[in-house]
């Protein structure tokens, strides 16, 4: 298991959770992402990560970009 946020440009992996510590990750942020597609159990794919600012992932056939930050929040496992 490792965050989003280190997965590499053309990598898949398998949304298994989503931390909810720090200040900035309320119950607010959990829906917002959860709204977007993001939550347990969905297949994400990285389009885009070059090492610094936002990322673009695509899931269920939407890209969305999302902040390093919040990359790091979401658990993924790598998929082959």
């Amino acid at each position: 298991m490792l965050p989003l946020g280190l997965l590499k440009s053309g990598e898949k992996g398998e949304i298994i959770n989503i931390l909810s510590t720090g200040r900035g990750m309320g119950r607010g942020i959990i829906f917002r992402l959860e709204s977007m597609g993001l939550m347990p159990g969905k297949i994400v794919e990285i389009l885009n990560n070059t090492g610094w600012g936002p990322m673009l992932v695509k899931v269920d056939g939407s890209r969305i970009a999302i902040g390093r930050g919040m990359a790091m929040k979401i658990m993924v496992k790598r998929l082959s």
